[in-house]
């Protein structure tokens, strides 16, 4: 399962990401976990501790490896072999693997077109060569994500909550999806508290499926103000994931071994 996950700010995006990534994790296969969101905040929700979190360094900071592994000088190979880079210098939770990607646009630096080479390919590896499952945590925009890296992206799993500023920013994002070339969108909407918003996201998605809804919960929202989700309220999100992932499975199933 190759799944690249967007949605608006706020909707609960992360959180589904990382659930989606926890209940893989848990029949014992490897889950790639790449951040690929700029405010980073994949590695807590899977249950890196906060501290070691904050200390993950972005692949794109990662320049003397990068250099080591593409070639120095004005001249880089494009598709540099990294299966070993995978195995080193991914963060290791269980049986998840977890990448921060970082933001290469940062004013005032020199060129990155050298990582942003090295991104795609580590990415596209992830992707296209490996038989695990991907879980790509990502911002609203896809933009900076090239049509080979996501050729191989079995779905774009959109986040929305029952707003209508919600269900417009899941419109772009399902636009740029085409564009990009990802042949299936799925909708998971979350926070749902009754049958009229329920209705109403079915409604507005008539052309893409609904892979699933997720409660509101007042044990998950009292639990955002606290560094990890408690026990309870991970196994009350997680019972409602694995109709997700089920029905993901169902959209994508010939294109997976997982």
């Amino acid at each position: 399962m190759k799944l690249a996950i967007s949605g608006k700010g706020g909707v609960g995006k992360t959180t589904i990401a990382a659930a989606i990534a926890k209940f893989l994790a848990r029949t014992n296969a490897t889950v790639y976990a790449i951040d690929a969101d700029p405010d980073a905040c994949l590695a807590p929700a899977i249950g890196i501790p906060a501290v070691e979190a904050a200390g993950i360094k972005p692949v794109v900071e990662m320049r003397d490896v990068i250099r080591a592994k593409a070639g120095g000088g004005a001249f880089y190979t494009l598709n540099p072999e990294l299966d070993d880079f995978i195995d080193d210098f991914s963060y290791k939770l269980g049986n998840i693997r977890f990448f921060r990607m970082g933001d290469p646009k940062k004013g005032g630096s020199e060129c990155y077109c050298r990582e942003n080479t090295f991104l795609n390919a580590l990415v596209s590896s992830l992707l296209l060569d490996k038989n695990e499952s991907v879980i790509m945590d990502m911002g609203a925009g896809i933009e900076h994500l090239s049509r080979g890296t996501v050729r191989g992206v079995d779905m774009m799993l959109v986040v929305v909550e029952p707003s209508r500023n919600s269900v417009n920013t899941a419109g772009h994002v399902i636009r740029m999806a085409g564009e990009l070339g990802i042949a299936k969108v799925g909708i998971v909407a979350n926070k749902i508290r009754s049958n009229k918003e329920k209705q109403f996201i079915i409604d507005s998605f008539s052309q893409h499926p609904v892979i699933g809804f997720i409660s509101f919960s007042e044990s998950i929202w009292a639990n955002a103000m606290e560094p990890s989700m408690t026990p309870e309220a991970e196994e009350e999100l997680m019972s409602e994931v694995q109709n997700v992932c089920l029905n993901i499975l169902g959209e994508v199933g010939g294109n997976n071994q997982n």
